[in-house]
């Protein structure tokens, strides 16, 4: 299956690049490039992307209202979005993360990894997994003033999707909640997307704001990937 990747830049050379490099996976096509948040959108609506590289940093419509316009309109719900930014503690990566991008890299990325990135968010993945992403999502999206802890949101959750929730949102993978909680890989997998299913969310980073902004999460439980 080939990804269909959109690419969304204000920097002509930087979109360039982006498509060399793109365009050399034998796996991915770039389908379209939009040089501001209101042409991302538009063509996001037009090509249906799987995959759309959006910039925060637009004129027009900046990338974090592009991705919330996205996300929030339903003939989209297929495309996710993967942040790119020069700044990777930057709190609007967080506004973004909040509108409904799937995660985010830093521009400095080699290229293995920016194709990797776009792999895993058109799997339905989130690229939560660096260091700094943790320490924003626990310093943004789990302060009281940003979430309101809404526990109701996961009534109708049971107990062990709720804790499969919290180890998602912990930055597990679905084979180290399989081994934390004694389970089978597909059974992990299985809890967590009947959890995205009953909570409407479009992916595992979606997983994570949410249960920042329940109050099922603490800043302090989130830890770095390749810790205990």
């Amino acid at each position: 299956m080939t990804i269909r990747v959109l690419i969304a830049d204000d920097q002509a050379l930087i979109r360039g690049g982006f498509r060399a490099i793109i365009g050399s996976a034998p796996d991915m096509q770039v389908v379209g490039e939009a040089a501001d948040g209101r042409e991302a959108v538009a063509l996001t609506r037009e090509l249906h992307p799987d995959v759309v590289v959006m910039d925060v940093r637009m004129p027009e419509l900046d990338g974090i209202a592009a991705t919330r316009a996205i996300c929030a309109d339903s003939g989209c719900s297929d495309t996710r979005i993967l942040i790119l930014t020069t700044f990777e503690l930057d709190e609007h990566v967080a506004g973004a993360l909040r509108a409904g991008a799937s995660g985010f890299l830093g521009k400095g990325v080699a290229p293995v990894e920016l194709l990797d990135g776009i792999r895993l968010v058109a799997r339905g993945e989130s690229l939560l997994s660096p260091a700094a992403t943790r320490s924003l999502i626990g310093r943004f999206l789990a302060s009281p003033q940003q979430s309101g802890h809404q526990p109701e949101r996961l009534a109708a959750l049971t107990v062990r999707e709720r804790e499969v929730v919290g180890l998602v949102a912990a930055g597990l993978s679905n084979e180290e909640i399989a081994a934390s909680l004694v389970l089978s890989p597909l059974t992990a997998k299985t809890h967590v997307n009947r959890a995205m299913l009953k909570l409407g969310v479009r992916d595992r980073a979606a997983l994570v704001v949410l249960a920042y902004q329940s109050g099922l999460v603490a800043p302090g439980a989130v830890r770095h990937a390749g810790e205990p």
